[in-house]
């Protein structure tokens, strides 16, 4: 269902594709847009278990287009040092497919958004980041990526470098 990656030498193993995932701060999520348009948004995330968490506001062009058309794919760069004596980049990336569900039950978007707030603020206190989960999440919308598909590449200098 899902293309092989043309160059094979230059794929990353799913450990390290994971590991990018657990990293890297921040991706893009593009979706089915308006009118048949791509439509691409940068956000933060949290990779956990097989799948990937964020958070949104709970209208707009994002959830619009995830109720139309829940497949979605999404790209972490972790890697992208120019080398312009060398025409190139080297880089290091993630894409995965999958299907975007949004959440709707307390306790998984409470668990979704405690995930979040441990990666992007793990020196908060237990009761801190309770107390401000139970502040914030009504506001929030939860997005749940359930990953069916997952490349990692890297340049192929860096492959060569190993």
């Amino acid at each position: 269902m899902f293309r092989k990656m043309r160059r094979n030498r230059q794929l990353l193993s799913e450990k390290e594709s994971i590991e990018i995932l657990n990293s890297s701060t921040s991706g893009t999520l593009a979706v089915s847009g308006d009118d048949g348009y791509p439509y691409a948004v940068p956000l933060s995330y949290v990779y956990h278990d097989g799948k990937i968490f964020f958070h949104c506001a709970k209208t707009g062009h994002k959830l619009d287009a995830i109720k139309s058309n829940s497949k979605v794919s999404f790209c972490v760069i972790a890697q992208d040092k120019i080398v312009p004596e060398e025409y190139t980049t080297y880089f290091r990336s993630v894409i995965v497919f999958g299907q975007a569900r949004i959440m709707d039950n307390d306790d998984e978007i409470r668990a979704a958004i405690k995930l979040l707030a441990e990666k992007y603020y793990p020196e908060d206190n237990e009761e801190h980041r309770n107390e401000m989960i139970e502040k914030e999440h009504a506001a929030l919308c939860m997005v749940e990526i359930d990953i069916e598909h997952m490349t990692g590449k890297e340049a192929i200098e860096l492959v060569k470098k190993r």
